[in-house]
């Protein structure tokens, strides 16, 4: 075991430094001076080579590198260049709304996926499982930003359960906070439930042609007995390491959502540092949602090999 988890966390850094190099080098070559940028069309070269040199892009681009990725190791993210504030202060921020996001958007995608692949599978080839498989195919083939739009036109619209977009703060109670919440995570989990029930379902249908649960009809089980009883347990296996990989994209996945609802998340910290050339904000948001997914991913892989001795076997 401590030799898998070595040499996953050796993959584990070897990729976080490969990320480090691509996400420096593809912001470095986006065009425009970001000095110029702040100071607007009608600044002196005077200016524009001064705020450079504060900015430190006068610098070589190794030197730049290096200081940003040491600044990184030891916590420091820089100082943006548009809020005039520590990176790490933004991040700490807007994380209290992507993170509660995030899990809340995991929470409603496993509690309706689980179920809905437990019902397709246990009724394989009948009219249910076709029409859930259909229903989870539409799922994944629409972006959830459409969904989005569809909720609001609905829900905020029409019916005015919900506002249209914006967060209240967890100052504000927890309710408000909570339902300006509600129709981004059921925008997000959308898409992610259809995914996790097909898992389900195919997990479901190739642990029940087990003999062992042959075994068990032929006592006298019914099928619903059969799958809850015997079945389940094993299919969930790799429908955790489905949910634990959803749990990092949906933290870094929420741009889309969080600008079409508003939300001071990270998603909308990092599309408006893009639009603003804030590089140092661009680089180190990315950077941290890429050791996020690569972190989970790296957990997921430590548990799997925990309950499934064959994977420490094949390292």
């Amino acid at each position: 075991m401590l030799r898998f988890a070595v040499s996953r966390f050796l993959s584990l850094a070897l990729s976080l430094l490969v990320a480090s190099l691509v996400i420096f080098a593809v912001v470095e070559v986006i065009p425009g001076d970001p000095a110029a940028y702040m100071l607007g069309l009608n600044a002196t070269p005077e200016a524009v080579a001064a705020l450079r040199d504060q900015m430190g892009l006068n610098d070589s681009l190794p030197v730049r590198y290096l200081g940003w990725l040491g600044g990184m190791l030891t916590g420091d993210f820089g100082v943006s260049y548009t809020y005039k504030v520590a990176v790490s202060e933004l991040v700490m921020d807007r994380l209290w709304v992507s993170l509660p996001l995030a899990l809340f958007a995991l929470i409603l995608s496993t509690v309706i996926a689980i179920p809905v692949g437990l019902i397709a599978a246990s009724r394989r080839g009948g009219v249910t499982d076709y029409g859930i498989m259909g229903a989870t195919q539409l799922g994944i083939a629409v972006p959830n930003f459409w969904f989005a739009m569809i909720l609001v036109l609905i829900f905020a619209v029409n019916l005015r359960w919900f506002g249209a977009g914006g967060f209240p703060g967890w100052e504000g109670g927890i309710g408000p906070a909570i339902k300006a919440l509600t129709l981004p995570a059921i925008a997000l989990a959308l898409p992610q439930a259809s995914i996790l029930a097909r898992v389900m379902r195919s997990a479901l249908i190739e642990t029940l042609g087990q003999d062992y649960i042959r075994t068990a009809r032929a006592k006298g089980l019914s099928v619903r007995q059969a799958v809850t009883g015997h079945a389940l347990r094993n299919a969930m296996i790799p429908v955790l390491t489905i949910i634990g990989l959803q749990f990092s994209f949906l933290l870094a996945g929420a741009i889309i959502i969080e600008n079409v609802f508003y939300l001071p998340g990270l998603g909308r910290l990092i599309f408006q540092a893009i639009t603003q050339r804030d590089l140092i904000v661009v680089e180190s948001l990315v950077m941290l949602l890429v050791f996020a997914v690569i972190l989970v991913t790296f957990l997921v892989d430590i548990a799997y090999a925990a309950v499934d001795p064959r994977l420490r076997k094949r390292t």
